[in-house]
């Protein structure tokens, strides 16, 4: 049998990923009147140099206008925070941490998956398409003490670029799941190599992208978020070496640390280790 999909619609994906973030921030730590204060006038005051430095004209403020109310209709707030504005909130929280590298959440994460143990097996349909992919590694602490119990939080595209939850046609929980460590805090974890894919370019977003001139591809990628009692949770991503648009990341989220070269073990399986270590909070 053969997978079909219809393609994810830019209105589709805001939607579930507008839900997702609301229900998750409820549970936003409160700001400060003086805090607020302080970034948005910096942001303002940044519009307002760049609409100066480049002699922004009347019709092209309109347009800006007309954008932003589009971008907001269209639910495509997430999609568009995500993949242009949150690696550099994610650059400035690196900056005081130590352990694995992070990197951007994005948009498709859905929090509830189904629990698995430390060999395992990722949900998936009988005829997934892919080359099969396992991912071994350890977590541990900064001072090399394996965390047994440790989440491994992952999911990820599947070989048509695809998520489920975000896509018509995927399962739900499909290439998704919660894997515990084992008491020596491996795991190991069968799936398939996830295919890279554009994010969805048919509104507002998509519409930005082709009128600069860019180009709205992502490479090939796991998400991972892995998380540990009396430890700092890391969210990041691995990608795969020699991969397409590693070099022009539209979400400019790549970093070399977290590129994986997997080995084929000689039966078409290829296989990558990958360790997280996690600071202690």
């Amino acid at each position: 049998m053969t997978t079909v999909h219809d393609s994810p619609t830019a209105a589709g994906s805001g939607a579930n990923a507008s839900s997702n973030f609301k229900d998750r921030a409820r549970d936003t730590a409160d700001v400060s009147p003086e805090r607020v204060s302080t970034v948005v006038t910096a942001v303002l005051h940044g519009v307002h140099a760049a609409i100066r430095d480049n002699q922004v004209t009347y019709p092209e403020f309109q347009a800006a206008k007309a954008w932003l109310m589009a971008v907001g209709e269209g639910g495509e707030w997430p999609l568009f925070m995500d993949v242009f504005v949150e690696h550099v909130v994610e650059e400035v929280a690196a900056s005081s941490q130590r352990g694995t590298l992070g990197t951007i959440e994005g948009p498709y994460y859905l929090p509830s998956q189904v629990q698995l143990n430390a060999d395992c097996e990722l949900p998936h349909r009988e005829d997934e398409k892919g080359t099969p992919l396992v991912l071994r590694g350890q977590v541990r602490d900064l001072d090399g003490t394996p965390l047994a119990g440790a989440e491994v939080d992952i999911w990820h595209a599947d070989a048509d670029g695809y998520y489920s939850g975000f896509a018509p046609g995927v399962p739900d929980g499909n290439l998704r799941g919660v894997v515990t460590t084992d008491a020596d805090g491996n795991f190991s974890i069968r799936t398939v190599q996830p295919a890279p894919y554009q994010i969805p370019t048919d509104g507002p977003t998509g519409k930005l992208i082709e009128a600069a001139g860019w180009h709205p591809w992502r490479p090939a990628h796991l998400h991972i978020m892995v998380r540990a009692d009396g430890h700092r949770t890391i969210t990041t991503q691995l990608y795969f070496a020699g991969g397409d648009w590693l070099d022009s990341d539209v979400a400019e989220a790549t970093k070399p640390d977290l590129i994986l070269d997997p080995v084929d073990d000689g039966t078409g399986v290829r296989e990558a280790t990958y360790d997280f270590e996690l600071e202690g909070n």
